[in-house]
């Protein structure tokens, strides 16, 4: 599955994931995975949640490789229940024309992988539902 939170820049997006992913490796058996464009707001993270920063992987630059590492990443752990990918659009080339792209993307993960998806996109509700299908669950 993957859920989307969205809302405008400053909104507290990234607190609700953190609170969200603290709350999940608390009930979860498997891995939970939080992934950020920088080693900012880091700390309030729990201890047991693994957490990556993509400025570490510079040479990530598109939603294949993006993509590609997220395979990696669920193939060399096979317990990962939950990843929370933090202001996408941050993140390589990925933008609200590809965002849809995306998405189907870690959709097909999700279905492989058993793994439920939890993405913050910096924009407003209603643009981000025009552009994706319903099989997405806005938290918001």
């Amino acid at each position: 599955m993957v859920n989307l939170l969205t809302g405008p820049k400053g909104t507290g997006k990234t607190q609700q994931m953190i609170e969200q992913a603290n709350k999940l490796v608390k009930e979860c058996i498997g891995n939970v995975v939080f992934i950020k464009k920088t080693h900012r707001d880091t700390a309030s993270v729990d201890f047991n949640i693994r957490t990556i920063c993509m400025d570490d992987f510079p040479a990530i630059k598109n939603i294949d490789g993006y993509i590609g590492f997220i395979y990696g990443m669920s193939s060399a752990n096979n317990d990962i229940e939950h990843v929370f990918i933090d202001g996408i659009l941050k993140h390589a080339d990925i933008s609200m024309e590809n965002i849809p792209q995306f998405i189907n993307r870690l959709k097909n993960i999700s279905k492989e992988r058993n793994i439920d998806f939890y993405v913050s996109i910096s924009a407003d509700k209603d643009a981000v539902k025009a552009i994706v299908d319903d099989e997405c669950t806005f938290l918001n």
